[in-house]
């Protein structure tokens, strides 16, 4: 986009396109051995201790030997997209400029597949650096409809998850999500209407309905993700379509007395037909 090469001065090219002069100069940092190493300890704290906030986090890291603030600390949650789980006004970081659909599943007995889908992003370490991961569940059945891995966390792979499982399933009554930013964006929100579904979000003092996914992402990082060390996204990928497939089809799932997500996800489709 820059050329610096070009007869145009760098101070006028980045002008021209609404860019600061510094921006044009920076260059990433990469991050850390150390950093890396902490981030993963602090995943692996949040999924035993999701109430943990930085405060809290840091003392039990500071207990461990980790030489860290609480300000280094808050930054790096940020970074990995994790916040508390407690009950607060705000549970995630949304656009201010972004829209809120409303709270739609307060009261709702959900007793049936297709009838309300969730969406959510987590972290996931891997050998050097990490990579985000997104999924679409169907909450009746716990079954992992799609799934898109990014190195950021833009709209664009949440959107093409929601559209993998649309595609491969029909759309939900209701497909609930956080207020990140890549859900409030137009993308995503245009998508979901385009559907035929009505868009859900978490609010105020509905913080729990993140404990479906939040153990989904427990399960997924102990039996698969820290027992190994992706080399890269490729790797991750890899190993990721292999275990997904067990999780839907052969593991035992103890919400449902021991059936798996596939049986009951078709089982009562077949009853419903």
């Amino acid at each position: 986009m820059i050329d610096p090469e070009h007869d145009l001065p760098i101070t006028r090219q980045a002008k021209a396109l609404g860019l600061s002069r510094s921006s044009v100069y920076y260059k990433p940092v990469p991050i850390s051995e150390e950093d890396l190493a902490l981030m993963r300890r602090i995943d692996q704290l949040h999924l035993e201790y999701p109430f943990l906030g930085a405060r809290q986090m840091k003392r039990l890291l500071n207990d461990e030997g980790a030489q860290a603030g609480r300000k280094h600390i808050s930054t790096l949650m940020k970074r990995m997209g994790i916040d508390a789980l407690c009950r607060k006004p705000r549970t995630t970081k949304r656009h201010p400029g972004h829209a809120i659909h409303p709270y739609r599943l307060r009261g709702l007995t959900i007793d049936r597949p297709n009838q309300v889908w969730a969406l959510d992003i987590t972290y996931l370490p891997m050998k050097r650096g990490f990579i985000y991961f997104v999924a679409v569940m169907d909450w009746y059945s716990r079954k992992i409809l799609s799934w898109r891995l990014s190195n950021t966390m833009p709209a664009d792979f949440c959107v093409e998850a929601l559209e993998k499982a649309l595609g491969n399933y029909g759309a939900p009554e209701i497909i609930n999500t956080d207020q990140g930013s890549q859900f409030t964006s137009e993308e995503f929100v245009s998508t979901v209407h385009a559907s035929g579904a009505l868009l859900s979000m978490d609010g105020k003092g509905a913080w729990r309905d993140n404990v479906f996914i939040e153990r989904f992402w427990r399960t997924l990082k102990y039996e698969e993700v820290y027992l190994r060390a992706y080399d890269s996204v490729t790797d991750a990928r890899h190993h990721l379509a292999r275990y997904l497939p067990f999780y839907n089809e052969r593991r035992p799932h103890s919400s449902h007395d021991g059936n798996m997500p596939d049986s009951m996800y078709y089982e009562e489709q077949r009853i419903a037909a």
